[in-house]
């Protein structure tokens, strides 16, 4: 195969291949150029801002000659295994993608590990989505984009702009070969990255992800209006209580009792109830919500008959109950409401905006309830111009999530453990309006067990891949349904 690829690094100490190695190591590369912000350095690009800048990715389609471009977008050791660039064209190639990212080793203290990724579908929107560092696609392409008004203006986010632009070209594609290997430098758990994107310090980054997404939208046609809802449905139902709060529990015997407390001590002008879903505990949560319930008539202690219920099967069960009340609330059996005014600002929302879904801000804490970065999580990126079409690009909405009872009887909660609020919000955020109140009401416990405390790359895979197919799904109602307007 003749030369046709150039390569661009970042540069980083310690790079386990020299420029001259790599180049060495394959017959398609026609150059490799070392990507720097010293211009002390020799080496053949100096960027003048950050990597991921507009100005960068100009430079980029600048410089060299080969029909392709491959990036390696992090500023670690890279180390290609062996025909790693031959694979990644004879496949691109193949299938007339517009770009092509392949599954790759991590390296940790000398030791290999194998990161396999996702696969790319319509509603991979998220600006975190995990390519691993080596892309390739056609210069050709990469020319055109920075030749639009799109690519212009960004200090961080061209990067995620361009394979916007790229997916609508064409195909993304995901090779399942172990391609590479670089260096692992972000040892957190998964519990400990994943708020990283609603962490205030990343607000001008957050802002320029929404603008690249919002005009993505638009192109394809996904795009909604501020303001237009459909009227909530006819309310017909005799509600025994103006609010219920909802707790799906299964075995958190050292916590369980904590949130009830926190709900009985609510005060509010209106009735309310707890609704325990017991899902099959074995270690001494069952006896201490029987307790509760024995001797407070507004905890009602509710046991499926199923087995097989998730998170939001036992949602589902809940709303559905006679007992349940014309708005339910959520509370997770490891949290807490930070006061005694939760339900009564959230049925205030309810009533004065008459949105279907009501969503709070939350603190997250540690087990003692000591505060833990990056604080209060208020999801400020929510506005009620763009807020709805935002949520295709985040990977959560906050918390506590509230419902008009009689809507969510109407979607139903999808019966799984992890995503099915998302799902939720995605669908009401089409139809109705949500209320927001970016004050703290709830405190969100962290503690090593949690469910997603320490994930395995496995488990995080598929909980992405579940929430992008319900991104899939929702971009798919929404281009139905602005044909049809």
């Amino acid at each position: 195969m003749q030369p046709t690829i150039d390569l661009f690094l970042l540069d980083a100490q310690g790079m386990a291949c020299t420029c001259h190695d790599i180049k060495m190591q394959s017959s398609v590369l026609k150059e490799v150029f070392t990507l720097t912000q010293d211009n002390n350095q020799t080496t053949e690009c100096y960027l003048k801002t950050k990597f991921g800048s507009s100005e960068s990715l100009r430079l980029i389609a600048q410089t060299g000659v080969a029909p392709y471009v491959a990036i390696f977008s992090r500023p670690v050791s890279f180390t290609p295994g062996y025909r790693c660039f031959e694979r990644l064209l004879l496949t691109l190639e193949a299938r007339d993608a517009r770009m092509i990212y392949s599954d790759h080793y991590v390296t940790v203290n000398g030791e290999r590990q194998a990161m396999p990724k996702i696969d790319y579908q319509q509603g991979s929107l998220r600006d975190d989505f995990d390519f691993g560092g080596l892309w390739l696609f056609h210069r050709s392409d990469l020319q055109e984009f920075c030749a639009t008004s799109e690519a212009q203006g960004y200090e961080q986010g061209a990067l995620y702009a361009l394979r916007l632009f790229l997916s609508r070209k064409g195909e993304i594609f995901h090779l399942r070969e172990l391609l590479y290997s670089e260096e692992e430098v972000d040892f957190r758990k998964s519990g400990e990255k994943q708020f990283d994107y609603v962490n205030p310090a990343n607000r001008s980054y957050q802002l320029e992800m929404e603008r690249a997404c919002t005009e993505h939208l638009r192109l394809i046609g996904g795009w909604l209006k501020a303001g237009e809802y459909e009227t909530l449905p006819e309310e017909k139902n005799d509600y025994p209580v103006m609010a219920s709060v909802i707790i799906p529990v299964r075995n958190r015997v050292r916590t369980i009792g904590d949130a009830i407390e926190s709900v009985l001590s609510q005060e509010a002008s209106f009735a309310f109830n707890l609704i325990v879903v017991d899902n099959y505990s074995t270690d001494g949560t069952s006896e201490v919500v029987r307790t509760y319930a024995e001797n407070d008539a507004r905890v009602i202690h509710l046991v499926p008959t199923q087995t097989d219920l998730g998170i939001g099967g036992c949602w589902d069960l809940a709303i559905r109950h006679e007992q349940c009340g014309r708005y339910a609330v959520q509370l997770d059996s490891d949290d807490l409401y930070a006061g005694t005014n939760t339900l009564a600002r959230i049925v205030a929302l309810f009533e004065k905006e008459q949105c279907a879904m009501v969503i709070g801000s939350y603190r997250m804490v540690d087990f003692q309830l000591n505060t833990l970065p990056p604080g209060l999580i208020d999801h400020r990126e929510w506005t009620e111009e763009n807020g709805r079409n935002n949520a295709l690009r985040i990977n959560g909405l906050g918390a506590p999530r509230a419902f008009r009872t009689g809507v969510l009887r109407q979607i139903g909660v999808p019966n799984t453990s992890y995503g099915e609020d998302y799902a939720l919000g995605l669908t009401i955020s089409r139809r109705y309006r949500i209320g927001r109140i970016f004050d703290e009401l709830y405190l969100c416990r962290r503690w090593e067990e949690n469910s997603d405390a320490a994930l395995s790359v496995e488990k995080v895979n598929a909980n992405n891949a579940y929430k992008d197919s319900l991104r899939t799904i929702e971009l798919s109602a929404r281009l139905q349904q602005n044909l049809k307007s």
